[in-house]
Order: C-alpha cells, then sequence, then structure tokens
C-alpha cells in the first residue's frame, strides 16, 4: 500500500518559510506597481484639466477607460490562467500596464491617453485575480488572511508612492515624468520570471510532477517523495463549467453578494481616487495639499488591509468587512463638512482603511470563499462585476463636479454605496462557519474526499 500525498493539505499546513516570503514579496511588488499605474490618475487630473481644458464630465469619462479596461482583463485574465498557469498570465499583464502607462507619458492628447489607458487597464484588471489566487494557493491555512493582505498592501503602497512622486515631480517636470516612472517594472520583469513559482495545482494538472514536487520541497522542506508514492491535488477541475459552479452547491446568493460588495466598494476606491484631490483643491486648498490628502487616504488602507486581514483570521471575514464597510460610509459622509485639519485627515484615513482596504479582504474572501478549482474564475468575475462601480465612480464624480453641488453631496454620494456594501455582506455572513461560509466548508469537505488528480512519483 501507498500513502498518497494531498498537496493542498501540505501547503495548508506547512510553517511559514523562505519561499512564502519570497511569494510575498515578489507578489507585492506587482501590486505596488499596479497600484502606482491604478492611482496616477487621480494625481495628474488636476494638471491634465487645465492642460487639455476638460471638463469635469470629460475628465471622468477620461479616467474611466482604464477601469473599463480593467473590467475586461479581470474577466479574460482570470480564466485564462486555468489553461497557460498563472506565472505566464501575470507575465502578460505586467506588460501590458508597464508598458502602456509609459506610453501615456508620450500622449498628445485625450484620445492617444484614453486609448493606452484602457490597454493598460487590461493588465491592471488582469494581474489582480491572478496574483491573489496564487498567494493564497501558497499561503498557510492560518494566515491566509493576513498574508493575501499584506500582498495587496502594496495597492495602497503604490498609490502612496505615486501621489508622493506627484508632489515632487508635477512642479518641476511635467505630468508625463510620472508616467515614465511606471516602466521600472518591466526592467525587473527577468527577476519576476525567474523567481515567481508556477500555481502547483497547473504544475499537476500539465504533469508537470518533478517541478510540482521541487515547489513542494521549497513549501515544506520536510516533504521527501517516496517511491510509489502518490501526490494528489483533490478538485483541480470543476465538475461542471466553472462560472456556472460560482452559482452552485447553494454559492447563489453569496456569489451575489460578494459582487454587489465589490461594485460598491470598487465605486467609492475609484471616485475617491480620481477626485479628492480635485475636490479638495476646490474647496480652497493647494495642489500640494490636496495630494497629500490622497497620500494619507492610501496610507490608512496599509493599516486597514492589515489589520483587517488579522481580524479576519481570528473572526468571520464578512463580518468584519460588514463593520469595515458601515466606517466608511461614516467618515466618507463627514469628508464634505467643515472639521479641524487633523479631524479631516483622521477621517481620509479611515476611509482608505475602510475602503481601498476593504476592497483588499474582499479578494481575501473570495479566495477562502471558492475552492481551488474555481478560484481564479471566481475571483476574475467578482472583480470583473466590480470594475463596473470603478467605471461609475469616476463618472459619478465627474457629474456632481460639473452640476456644481455643494461639497457635501459630492462625499454623500460617494458614501451611499458604503452602506449598500454592509449589508450585501451581511448576507452573506448568513450561516458563516468559523470565518468561512458553511457552503464552502461542505465543499472542501467533498474535495478532500475526492480522489483527485494522483500521480506515481
Amino acid at each position: 500500500m501507498t500513502r498518497d500525498i494531498d498537496a493542498s493539505r501540505l501547503i495548508d499546513d506547512a510553517r511559514f518559510n523562505r519561499f512564502h516570503w519570497m511569494v510575498l514579496f515578489w507578489c507585492a511588488l506587482i501590486i505596488i506597481f499596479d497600484g502606482y499605474d491604478l492611482v496616477i490618475y487621480g494625481v495628474v487630473l488636476p494638471v491634465l484639466m487645465k492642460e487639455w481644458a476638460l471638463t469635469p464630465l470629460q475628465a471622468g469619462a477620461l479616467g474611466s477607460y482604464a477601469l473599463f479596461g480593467m473590467m475586461v482583463g479581470a474577466l479574460v485574465f482570470g480564466p485564462l490562467s486555468d489553461k497557460i498557469g498563472r506565472k505566464k498570465a501575470i507575465t502578460i499583464c505586467v506588460v501590458l500596464f508597464s508598458g502602456f502607462t509609459v506610453l501615456n507619458g508620450l500622449a498628445r492628447n485625450p484620445t492617444e491617453f484614453g486609448l493606452c489607458r484602457f490597454i493598460a487597464g487590461l493588465g491592471i484588471g488582469g494581474v489582480m485575480p491572478n496574483v491573489v489566487a496564487l498567494m493564497s494557493e501558497y499561503a498557510p491555512r492560518k494566515i491566509r488572511s493576513t498574508l493575501v493582505a499584506i500582498m495587496f498592501s502594496g495597492y495602497s503602497v503604490g498609490g502612496m508612492l505615486s501621489a508622493g512622486l506627484g508632489i515632487v515631480l508635477l512642479p518641476s517636470y511635467g505630468w508625463q515624468s510620472v508616467f515614465f516612472v511606471a516602466g521600472v517594472p518591466l526592467l525587473l520583469l527577468p527577476l519576476i520570471m525567474s523567481f515567481l513559482p508556477e500555481s502547483v495545482g497547473f504544475l499537476i494538472r500539465q504533469n508537470r510532477l518533478d517541478e510540482a514536487q521541487a515547489v513542494l520541497r521549497r513549501v515544506e522542506p520536510a516533504y521527501r517523495p517516496q517511491p510509489g508514492q502518490q501526490l494528489t491535488m483533490p478538485a483541480l477541475k470543476a465538475a461542471g463549467a466553472p462560472l456556472l459552479e460560482l452559482f452552485r452547491d447553494g454559492r447563489a446568493l453569496r456569489t451575489i453578494m460578494l459582487w454587489a460588495s465589490f461594485f460598491c466598494c470598487l465605486l467609492m476606491v475609484y471616485a475617491l481616487n480620481s477626485w479628492l484631490p480635485k475636490l479638495m483643491t476646490k474647496a480652497g486648498y493647494g495642489l500640494g495639499s490636496s495630494l497629500s490628502f490622497l497620500l494619507v487616504l492610501n496610507f490608512g488602507a496599509i493599516f486597514g488591509a492589515v489589520g483587517g486581514g488579522w481580524l479576519g483570521d481570528r473572526f468571520n471575514l464578512p463580518r468584519v468587512l460588514a463593520v469595515f464597510f458601515a466606517l466608511s460610509a461614516v467618515s466618507i459622509g463627514l469628508l464634505g463638512f467643515n472639521s479641524p485639519s487633523w479631524v479631516l485627515y483622521s477621517l481620509i484615513a479611515v476611509a482608505g482603511a475602510t475602503t481601498i482596504g476593504s476592497q483588499i479582504l474582499l479578494y481575501a474572501c473570495g479566495a477562502q470563499f471558492y475552492g481551488l478549482a474555481i478560484r481564479s474564475t471566481g475571483l476574475g468575475w467578482a472583480s470583473g462585476v466590480g470594475r463596473n462601480g470603478a467605471i461609475v465612480g469616476p463618472v459619478l464624480g465627474g457629474a456632481l463636479v460639473g452640476m456644481g453641488v455643494p461639497l457635501s453631496a459630492n462625499f454623500l454620494a460617494f458614501a451611499l454605496p458604503g452602506l449598500l456594501a454592509c449589508l450585501a455582506m451581511l448576507a452573506f455572513t448568513w450561516g458563516g462557519l468559523d470565518g468561512i461560509p458553511r457552503t464552502t466548508a461542505s465543499l472542501h469537505r467533498r474535495e478532500a474526499a475526492s480522489v483527485g488528480v494522483a500521480v506515481r512519483t
């Protein structure tokens, strides 16, 4: 008799080591530049509106081109990675978002600028579900939410980097200079391709067994393949079409609520990232001060993501998200009222923690909810549907500014989705079990009981 080795359980029970640090580092680095390339539009928006004489509605629409590209990218590259591998999909996405963001700096008019932003958006949206799925696959079960949150906090670091460089570079070198910085990932691409591991599930499915065993030895140094031993990876393929599987076995309500939460959360995130500097300039603050608000927004997100991930690993993550969304609605709604500077900065930090931070936690929640066989598809579709909210956010902000509504009305409109997302996550928590929805727990039990894919070493 031979003893099967369940690769999923081996990864789940492994102790955190240098291999996990490496995966965390490279995934976080990719997300840092992903966040930089996305937030950069809000940094240059006041300058572009003046230089190209854009109306607020035109500026909002121009900001949405990248977000529309992100929606398409998430829907395409999420499922595509199941066919070509996550590493190859991530590489393609890095080339797209880095290369075309650099080309943005050479744009001569809004049409060229919008086209480059759309193509860059394909990569920005496509890389997110793939790095989350890869980090989730290799993270030990006990600290999975925390590691995904730490990795995704790189998005906020990128946003801070974008705002900080904007403060330094815009006055002296013009708006084009901040786009040229986005070429750094292209220089690092050989290192990313060399050090970033492929999904072990993909390796087994492709019958690349030696590579899979080599990766598992790095995940768990105590693992040693034995003659006649079998390596298994339960549920490597969905029973039916992956998209339809998102709605089967009691997952339909939670899938819809997850999509609604993504939509509302991303609407708030991109409305704030696109319009916060402009709204604060309109309120009488200088451009430098307005960009500092964007810096604080993304700085707060780091604490929200890491703190929320830590709470999610100890309590019910969807319930933590429901509380975060309630706080986001309150903090954003209060931004439109006169407050002392320290209160205003505190509200912006809380808003960043509970909007951008919640976006990060939503990916962790989706990674927990969906089993390995449908994880990339589930995250890709949740992100893709959520991108509709990201598209609506900048356009909504542009419409409100164009209508000349009071400052408080702008922020109250941005706060309303927070309440809706809170209700959606409360509905998602119905029937929760130890922080993981009951349907997912039953799915994992079925996966563990399945024969899976067995290969003889």
